[in-house]
């Protein structure tokens, strides 16, 4: 993976709007912010290993077999 992934036009406009809004924020409202955000990402990155996990079929009891 030696390429460098490049964001599209409408994603970097979506980080200087992200950029902008988090430049608001007080300290206390960013931790806030951070710590939700973690959490989604959390979330996120189980439900893809439970996709993924059903695709490849590693959800199945194989003792029926």
């Amino acid at each position: 993976m030696d390429q460098a992934i490049e964001l599209t036009l409408e994603q970097e406009f979506s980080i200087r709007c992200f950029t902008d809004q988090v430049q608001q924020m007080s300290r206390e409202q960013a931790q806030e912010f951070l710590i939700l955000q973690y959490k989604h990402i959390m979330i996120r990155e189980t439900m893809y290993q439970e996709m993924l996990k059903h695709e490849w079929k590693l959800d199945e009891d194989f003792t029926s077999v």
